[in-house]
Order: structure tokens, then sequence, then C-alpha cells
């Protein structure tokens, strides 16, 4: 149903929700999905959600905020929310992304370049609440009415806007449905970042409301800082996997592996994302067959987040991320490494490699390096022995948002692909100007009331026909294919979407990370180590 969404349709006091989306609004998708009338029904709201929760945007409920009791409930959080807004333009609250803030705030021209580089506004066929200026609209004419303190002339030279909770209440759920993939901010002639301006409101709502996603949150930093991970795994129980990994890795491949742990001095602090370890172990038994055979001096840590390179942080709350990112660094100061290296993981690469320059000084400030490059040069100095005849087999590659446009991370992992991968094809586009996998900005993880059906539909729909067009030519069942993705989130996001597609039942498409394609044609290795089967 496409709505005819005004902003001030955003401060509406009945609970009727803005758009309703349904698959026939939606962007077509390429064969072998291209009837509408095949796709996956929407699930609707449980009448309990609605009664317990504010789902007045899209008919999707994402954070599960709770109905204020009385008007008063609802006043304080409005005036919350216009005190942590104040906060937000302030240098001394918010120095690390002001800059920016303030040039999105008040130097958009309106061109709508940005919307034409939204996967989740194309996806939704053009639905005017996710273009992505929308939302810093909103927060514009907040600004300039409240942090400002315009007068009529500046409301009527930049708009106004009505403050009160149904506009926050939709602001919240607002700020996630967005990937974070800051596609806009590239094609922004200006720098606008209209992803910042979702990412300031989640921090916002954090911070100053006590209002976040309780997967980024509660199960996920808050988690990872308590007891060492977001799986809820301590360091012994991340240990004893690792040693069933090494086993089996040992079994599959014949070479006999062994992962060190707590090695001082040691060159290389490998860095896992923990959901490696219990989704899909093949990962970190991979770089440790591969640094061993490589002659890498490396280690584990088994301090708190030394084990897990997590951090949630980086999609709704600095303070949450600078304690994740201070516990990284004194797990690899603690052994006294020369340098860091990220597992496949995006996220993570920009949390540590990138942003904890901010809050990473002196004694913290170790080096710290993607596994992309240091797999590259393992692979192009010919430091193990490959066949690429092993990987005689469609693959394609994704490029994960905050490792490839957010860091320009963008050959290494190619050069490597095309060495042991004879029937390598790109996605279109591909590179810095990739589509995100929709499960960016923590909605890989994100599944609760129907939210899940709009990750598939909406966020995931773009990456979807680009999946689908890599192998247009191959979609025979018969041929199996191999959808690379160096990183967990984004595996994540395949696995479910794939699986709610059917598309490995029914069209073999498999995916996985880049170091089992290496392990896959490491000519000491036994053959096969990629299983053709589902994960």
């Amino acid at each position: 149903m496409k709505d005819n969404i005004k902003l001030s349709d955003m401060s509406r006091q009945d609970r009727k929700p803005l758009t309703h989306l349904e698959n026939k609004d939606l962007k077509p998708l390429p064969y072998p999905l291209e009837d509408p009338s095949k796709d996956h029904e929407w699930t609707p709201l449980s009448d309990q959600a609605k009664a317990k929760y504010e789902c007045s945007l899209d008919d999707t409920c994402a954070v599960n905020i709770p109905q204020p009791k009385n008007r008063q409930e609802e006043d304080e959080l409005v005036a919350k929310f216009l005190s942590g807004l104040d906060k937000l333009f302030t240098r001394e609250n918010n120095w690390t992304f002001l800059q920016p803030l303030l040039l999105t705030m008040e130097h958009c021209a309106k061109c709508q370049t940005c919307s034409e580089a939204c996967h989740v506004y194309e996806a939704s066929g053009f639905n005017e609440l996710y273009r992505p200026i929308f939302r810093s609209e909103i927060m514009r004419r907040i600004y300039f009415k409240h942090v400002k303190h315009g007068s009529l002339v500046s409301a009527w030279q930049h708009g106004d806007v009505v403050v009160n909770w149904p506009l926050v209440a939709r602001l919240i759920e607002l700020s996630y449905r967005c990937n974070l993939c800051r596609r806009c901010a590239q094609t922004c002639p200006i720098g606008a970042d209209n992803g910042l301006v979702a990412h300031e409101l989640r921090k916002l709502f954090s911070q100053e409301m006590g209002i976040a996603a309780k997967e980024l949150h509660d199960t996920g930093s808050m988690l990872q800082l308590k007891v060492g991970s977001s799986t809820g795994m301590n360091a012994e129980v991340v240990k004893d996997n690792i040693e069933f990994i090494d086993e089996d890795m040992t079994e599959k491949t014949g070479i006999e592996v062994k992962t060190p742990w707590d090695v001082e001095g040691a060159d290389v602090l490998l860095i896992h994302n923990a959901g490696e370890i219990l989704a899909w172990p093949e990962n970190p038994g991979a770089f440790a067959l591969i640094l061993n055979a490589a002659g890498i001096r490396w280690t584990l840590s088994s301090e708190i987040a030394g084990y897990d390179s997590i951090n949630y942080g980086l999609w709704y709350d600095d303070a949450q991320f600078a304690r994740v990112a201070i516990k990284h660094a004194e797990a690899a100061k603690k052994l006294g490494v020369k340098k860091i290296v990220l597992g496949e993981c995006g996220h993570a690469h920009k949390s540590l490699s990138v942003i904890a320059d901010r809050v990473l000084t002196g004694d913290l400030n170790i080096p710290r390096e993607s596994s992309m490059t240091l797999l590259r040069d393992i692979v192009m100095n010919g430091r193990i022995h490959l066949d690429p005849s092993r990987n005689d087999f469609p693959v394609t590659l994704h490029d994960p948002c905050n490792m490839v446009r957010l860091m320009g991370v963008v050959e290494p992992q190619r050069e490597i692909i095309r060495k042991i991968c004879p029937r390598f094809r790109e996605m279109e586009p591909h590179g810095v100007d990739n589509y995100c996998c929709g499960g960016g900005s923590g909605f890989a993880i994100m599944s609760g009331n129907n939210f899940r059906d709009w990750r598939f539909h909406v966020a995931g729909r773009k990456k979807l026909e680009q999946i689908l067009n890599a192998f247009a030519d191959c979609m025979d069942p018969s041929i199996p294919k191999y959808l690379c993705a160096p990183c967990s989130n984004c595996k994540g996001q395949f696995r479910d979407m794939l699986a709610y597609y059917d598309l490995w039942e029914n069209h073999r498409i498999l995916y996985g990370g880049l170091v089992e394609l290496i392990v896959n044609a490491m000519v000491d290795a036994k053959p096969g180590f990629i299983e053709w089967e589902w994960h």
C-alpha cells in the first residue's frame, strides 16, 4: 500500500501505522523469485505486541518500546529526548561525530541523490517513509526549532514539526529501518550522512532514554562485557569448543591443527567474532590451519572480550562501544603482542581498526590489521601451496559494508579469489559501490515480532537480487554455487535469507567465508574441505 506520507504524519496522535507494506508494493525480484504471488506472506503483528508496544510506524516492531502509562510519562520521555538532542550538538558530549552531524543538519540540498543510492528505499517500492532524508528532515526541523531555538522565520525557512510522544516513538523505530551502510553518504555531493543521523538517534535513545534493541544491548554488548562474549560463552567454554574444532579440522584435512592460547609476545593476536565458533566452526578452524601452515607466530586470548571481536556498541551507543574496544586492547596489551588481526567480521574491522582510534591512546594504541591483508600476503607470496582446480565451481563475492566501503579494504580478498577460484564472477555493482546484505547495523541478529519479514523482504532484497543475477547463468540445482561472505554478521543474514527463499534446497546456493575457500584449495589438505550441505 503506497501511502502519501507527509512529515507531519509523524506527530499523528492515533496509533494507526503510517504505512503497511505488502509484497505487491516491493521491488520485483529476478528469476527464480520473479512471481510475487509465490513470495512469503508477511507475519502480522500479534494483538499482544500491538497492545504492549509502540508499533505505529509501519506495522513492524523492532525495538519493543513499551507504551507509556499516561500523559505525564509521555511528556517525561519527550523531555528526555529533547535534552539528549541538545547534548548531541555540544562538543563536550559528542566531540566524535559533531562536525559531520552539523554538516548534515545545516547543508542538505535535498537533491535526492541519496535516495537513488538507498537499497531500503528502492526495495520498498520507493515508499516515502524509507527515503533517506525523511528521517533526517524530521531531525533537522527539530534541530532548528529546539536546539537553535529558531523563530517563526526559521520555521518558515526550515519547516516546522510538532514534537510529541507519537513522533518520538516513531522516530525510535525509524532509526532501526536503516542498515547504516553509508551508501547515501558516499554518493552525497557535499558529504551529508543520513546514516550518521540514524546512528546518532539510536545513541540518543540508548544513552538518554534507556531504549535500544535488546539484541544489541541486553544480550549484546552488556553480555559481552559481563561474560566475555555476546554468545554467552566464557573463556573455558570457548577453549573447549576450539579444542573440538582443532580435532575436527585435523580429521577433515589430514593436517594436524593446534590453536595456541595466551602466547606472550606473539606476532599476531587473532580475534574472531565468537558467533563463528558456534555457528561456523570451520571458519576459525581454517584460520588456525592457514596461520600455522604459513609459519605465523599467533595466538588467541582468554581475557574478557579477548576472544570475541564483536562490538555492537558501534551501531547504537558510543559509550558501550568504547568499553568493549578498551577490553580488546587490554587483552592485546597484557600479552604484549605486536599487532591485532581481525577475523572475518566487518563491523569488528571498523570498530577496532577505525573508530577505536578515538579512544585507544598511549599504550593501548596497538597496531590493528585486517585478516584480508594478512591472508593476501600469505596466498600471493606462496607461503602455502594451492590448487585452484579444487575450487572449480561458480563463486561470487559479497563486500561487507564496514570492511569495504567504510574502510577501503577492497582488493586483498579479490586477489585471493582470482588466484584460487577459476569461475569467479563479480556482483554488480561491487567494491565500494556494493549493497548491504540487509543484516547490517544489527539486523542480522534481530528477529523479534515480525521484523524478520521486513529484514528479508526490504533490507535484504537488493542484495538478494545481486546474488541471483550473479548466478543467473548457472541456477540449475545440479551446479553448486558459493557465495563468499568474509563477515560473520553478513553470513548470519545470508543463512537466514537463503533459507527463507529455499535457495539452497532449490538452486544449491551455499554461503561461507574466504578462509574456507583457501583451505579447500590447499594441496597439502585432503580434497573436499567445503562440504556441499546446508550450514
